[in-house]
């Protein structure tokens, strides 16, 4: 990932502003070529209270992300290329309450709650707000 290292103001088209990209490692999402996908994976895990895991243009993802988003809470999403997902597996080594190995699965607090079905069925018996709140990614 890239961050922005600078910009100015432009003169002409308006007063537009101009980026510049350099490597940064002040991000969350910054890749450490040097860090292992599943280290990768277990640090994002680890840092953000609301995360997604998925697979490109993922139906099950967007429905997740929509169940979160009308809660309140913004999730992480992080996509993932097929060689990537075993890595998801490896770096939960704590494994969660549900769900196998693999995309899509959502993670809260640093620990997998699974995909889709096992969201809904948090959301359905009155547990995944309080947890959201738990976690620090909603109010209470």
């Amino acid at each position: 990932m890239q961050g922005v290292s600078r910009h100015r103001v432009l003169a002409a088209a308006g007063g537009g502003i101009q980026l510049e990209l350099a490597p940064t490692t002040n991000s969350p999402l910054a890749i450490d070529v040097a860090e292992s996908t599943e280290m990768r994976i277990q640090r994002l895990i680890l840092e953000n209270p609301v995360i997604i895991f998925s697979k490109s243009s993922c139906c099950m993802c967007h429905a997740m992300k929509r169940l979160l988003t009308t809660i309140g809470v913004h999730p992480t999403v992080i996509e993932l290329d097929d060689d990537e997902i075993a890595a998801l597996t490896v770096a939960d080594k704590g494994g969660g309450s549900s769900g196998g190995g693999g995309a899509p699965a959502v993670f809260i607090g640093g620990t997998r709650v699974g995909g889709l079905e096992s969201l809904v069925g948090l959301h359905l018996s009155n547990q995944l707000v309080p947890r959201l709140v738990e976690v620090g990614a909603l109010k209470g």
